[in-house]
């Protein structure tokens, strides 16, 4: 029977669980909370400091074994107690009816993505529902050792791509008319993302929508590009694998140009470089992460590059300077123009400056790093080289 519904709303501090109801193939926090992958959304919760999560036949066994659970409760139990029960129906809603009823729970603590419709059952079945914007575990931002070595080999393997696609890169013959050529044939961006991808995979890591953007292709930073690959000119290889065991992401980025790069390509790498170890300098706990963007937007400006709309399209230093990585490829803290984050010990956050010009390329360099006590440890061990 569905309860009376109180127009109360109850303080955060006053909620009786915490829920989620995702697949944590694709959800972060409840990957977190239960260390479990699996490809269909489930009900997990939390109740006076114990830890359930409710799991159909298929894979109870399997998470039994496997979850960092304190209980995992049998769906297909729930649903013979309310078939018992009279119960014709047996949505989410209802066996989380029946469990919340069990244990006389009243307010519910959600992400701020959880299920719309899940939610307007809840609340027309009598329970408070209330909203956590952001990050919904905040512990996450928080990397504990262990998943420190997790993010440390993703970005090995992310490194091993990369390096496989400059060897392959540094292989072609340049024409007269400025082709790369492999064995005769126009090496395109579709191939060397072939090359980085069987490489990560062969080191058991995922990677999807890496970039090799060559050209004009790099103005857009999210442009994956696509089609031949020029020489002389820069190519952005931008490689974000994710780890098939753990979950967790790796980042990085390096500009490179196969023959001569242009005096202007010359110098907007200089300078790009130089924010970045600007940027690195000022990394420690305590710093603004907002303050640390508008540096290096400061110094780009100072240097003559400015940042805006030119020729119908955003130019200059048009993005954030970093981000958090962990289980989410980007996630807080974000060092950027929107932003109030002051970064803490056991972060782990990208520096990535870029210039973007629509007659010269893009460039963009991007190391992963950790925040410590007295500053921040670099996990990226690549080299920062332009021409090759």
């Amino acid at each position: 029977m569905a309860r009376a519904c109180s127009k109360k709303k109850p303080h955060l501090s006053e909620v009786d669980i915490r829920l989620m109801f995702a697949a944590s193939d694709r959800d972060a926090d409840i990957l977190y909370a239960t260390q479990f992958f699996a490809p269909d959304p489930f009900i997990y919760f939390q109740y006076r400091g114990q830890s359930h999560m409710v799991m159909n036949d298929l894979e109870i066994d399997r998470a039994r074994l496997q979850a960092r659970v304190d209980q995992v409760l049998s769906l297909s139990q729930i649903q013979k107690q309310l078939r018992q029960d009279g119960v014709r129906v047996f949505d989410t809603s209802a066996v989380l009816d029946k469990l919340f009823t069990q244990k006389n729970i009243h307010t519910v603590l959600v992400p701020y993505l959880f299920p719309a419709g899940l939610a307007w059952e809840l609340r027309r079945r009598g329970y408070h529902i209330q909203i956590k914007p952001g990050t919904f575990l905040d512990e996450r931002e928080i990397k504990q050792r262990n998943e420190i070595k997790e993010i440390e080999r993703a970005q090995q393997a992310a490194e091993k791509g990369l390096q496989a696609a400059i060897d392959l890169i540094r292989e072609t013959q340049i024409t007269s008319n400025g082709q790369l050529l492999h064995n005769g044939v126009k090496l395109t961006s579709e191939r060397v993302k072939y090359r980085i991808n069987t490489v990560l995979l062969s080191h058991g890591y995922l990677a999807t929508h890496t970039i090799v953007a060559g050209g004009l292709q790099g103005c857009d930073p999210h442009n994956e590009g696509h089609g031949p690959l020029p020489a002389h000119e820069p190519i952005i290889l931008d490689i974000f694998p994710r780890s098939q065991k753990s979950g967790y992401w790796g980042d990085i980025t390096r500009t490179i140009v196969r023959g001569r790069a242009a005096d202007k390509v010359k110098t907007i790498y200089d300078s790009v470089v130089k924010a970045h170890l600007q940027a690195l300098n000022q990394l420690r706990p305590g710093a603004s992460g907002g303050g640390i963007h508008q540096s290096i937007s400061t110094y780009f400006e100072q240097e003559g590059f400015s940042t805006g709309l030119q020729h119908g399209r955003m130019q200059g230093f048009f993005h954030g300077t970093g981000h958090g990585v962990g289980l989410e490829i980007h996630e807080p803290p974000h060092i950027g123009s929107r932003t109030d984050s002051i970064l803490r010990h056991g972060q782990v956050i990208t520096i990535e400056p870029g210039l973007y010009y629509s007659k010269v390329g893009g460039v963009r360099i991007e190391d992963l790093v950790l925040i410590t006590p007295k500053g921040y440890r670099n996990l990226t061990r690549f080299p920062k080289i332009l021409e090759i």
